[in-house]
């Protein structure tokens, strides 16, 4: 590895973590921790806001970036393959979102990396989610990053409708499928729900806050008992 690209690296290790020592960089990047600590402190003489000393740790300084100028060829043609296998599988906000997201990092890479990244041979032609499975997505993904409560009006397989008051949990893709992850009120435990069988949604006023055994690390800890036993 170049000098300079793993410069970069350090940049984004430390930016990733609180508190990144130099061994964990060293065993990243497969150098001396001797080499570490001079490339520490060459970025401190090129002005990066690198706090910490050895023995301790490093972190960031709040507020300091840097532009996506450094992506490879392949780096970009990476985030293009993301998108477009994204895009079809995403609710209508977040996937307008991601290619918001896509054109702005095309548009400030060199000429080269753009231009293969845009010439990329790789699509994802999937059907797009349905008008009201798309609409309920974007209400459950965003219930959940606000702690609401939903009221849901749900078909199961066997046809049996059912109305729920559910602490949405996480929305998880299942190759065509997308189901929310929720505990349910009703039944006084975990449920999971397939968005395409979401018949009616309301997003209560009501917020929730994490309870012991009510969440998703409960709901996965539970699930892996069960596959256990």
């Amino acid at each position: 590895m170049r000098r300079a690209d793993r410069l970069f690296q350090i940049v984004q290790l430390i930016r990733g973590r609180r508190l990144t020592t130099a061994d964990y960089l060293a065993q990243r990047l497969e150098v001396s921790m001797r080499t570490v600590y001079r490339d520490i402190a060459a970025l401190g003489q090129q002005g990066v806001p690198i706090e910490g000393e050895a023995g301790v740790g490093y972190r960031m300084r709040a507020g300091f970036d840097l532009p996506p100028l450094m992506f490879s060829k392949q780096e970009a043609q990476a985030l293009v393959a993301t998108v477009r296998m994204a895009e079809s599988r995403l609710d209508a906000a977040l996937a307008r979102q991601a290619e918001n997201a896509l054109s702005k990092i095309l548009a400030v890479l060199p000429l080269d990396a753009r231009a293969a990244a845009e010439s990329l041979a790789l699509y994802a032609p999937l059907p797009a989610l349905d008008p009201a499975t798309s609409a309920h997505l974007t209400a459950m993904r965003e219930a959940t990053e606000a702690r609401r409560k939903l009221k849901v009006g749900y078909l199961d397989l066997g046809g049996v409708r059912s109305d729920r008051v559910v602490r949405p949990l996480a929305c998880l893709f299942w190759g065509p499928v997308w189901t929310l992850a929720a505990w349910c009120e009703l039944r006084g435990d975990f449920r999971s729900f397939r968005v395409d069988r979401v018949e009616t949604l309301e997003v209560l006023d009501e917020a929730f806050r994490d309870e012991p055994g009510k969440t998703l690390a409960d709901m996965n800890r539970q699930r892996e008992a069960q596959e256990c036993g």
